[in-house]
């Protein structure tokens, strides 16, 4: 067994996206140590206005959207005629695949909202597949607590400290699983990790004292290769976004909401967009 340490920090940006959201966002694209994953947005607002007009219809094709709340609620809708709506702990998930056009609008009773979107590549081979979409509710998340720690698990299996735990997003977990944990102030944890898999943490709360650096809020750690990770909050704690998943290493070209292999692809993209042939 080989235990994994960090070799890269990365910190989150303000940002905003739609029409105005506040966001803080890692981008990730063609980065080798965070392949699949793609980008990292944490929605953060304690006023209605930082919510903007929220993420207004738009297209996307050649990716995946995994949309988690913490509190405050959301409406997806979309152009293959899906309808959705979670509030806090619930999930989205997304495949674009060919391509769609979709909106993500706060409720009408959402003040403040905590939340996350992550964008996970897909393999050129399904890219042009058709699109997908689930809600999950937050009680069906399945969930694991034991002596200072508590997780839910949105997608993959996990073993936590011995702990085991499978989220129901089985279609996302072919490319990234996803687990929010949390710790109490000193706690430690092992997490066992695919040899072959990139493993990442976000920390979006308090911090992770990590033998090599401390990871605060607003950071993300990306490790080395290994089959076990070994996490260890800070004295106030910790609650952070663990992701992991294999490699693709497949070339990544963006633009705007698609992410294909080639300068011709996104092309296409935006012709069949401009066409009204994309969704």
């Amino acid at each position: 067994m080989t235990a994994r340490n960090i070799r890269e920090i990365r910190t989150a940006q303000p940002s905003r996206d739609g029409d105005g959201v506040a966001i803080q966002r890692i981008s990730g694209m063609g980065h080798a140590g965070m392949d699949p994953i793609l980008m990292i947005d944490e929605l953060r607002a304690e006023q209605r206005e930082d919510l903007g007009g929220g993420f207004p219809p738009h297209p996307h094709r050649g990716m995946q959207t995994l949309t988690y709340m913490k509190h405050g609620g959301i409406i997806h809708e979309d152009s293959r005629g899906n309808r959705g709506e979670i509030r806090g702990g619930g999930a989205q998930w997304m495949s674009a695949g060919r391509g769609l056009i979709h909106s993500e609008m706060p409720t009408a009773d959402t003040v403040g909202m905590h939340g996350f979107q992550l964008w996970v590549n897909l393999p050129a081979a399904i890219k042009m597949d058709e699109p997908r979409y689930r809600d999950v509710p937050a009680d069906e998340l399945a969930r694991a607590t034991a002596d200072g720690f508590g997780a839910t698990a949105v997608s993959g299996t996990w073993d936590i400290s011995g702990s085991r735990v499978t989220g129901p997003l089985a279609a996302l977990a072919e490319q990234a699983s996803i687990l929010d944990l949390q710790l109490a102030p000193g706690a430690s944890v092992s997490l066992a990790t695919g040899a072959d898999d990139n493993a990442l943490v976000y920390v979006y709360e308090g911090s992770l004292a990590q033998p090599e650096v401390q990871v605060v809020a607003r950071q993300m750690a990306i490790s080395n290769p290994g089959d076990t990770w070994q996490l260890t909050a800070g004295e106030d704690g910790a609650e952070v976004l663990v992701l992991r998943g294999a490699p693709i290493a497949e070339p990544v070209v963006h633009y705007g909401p698609f992410v294909m292999n080639t300068a011709e692809e996104i092309e296409q993209a935006i012709r069949d967009f401009r066409d009204g042939t994309l969704a």
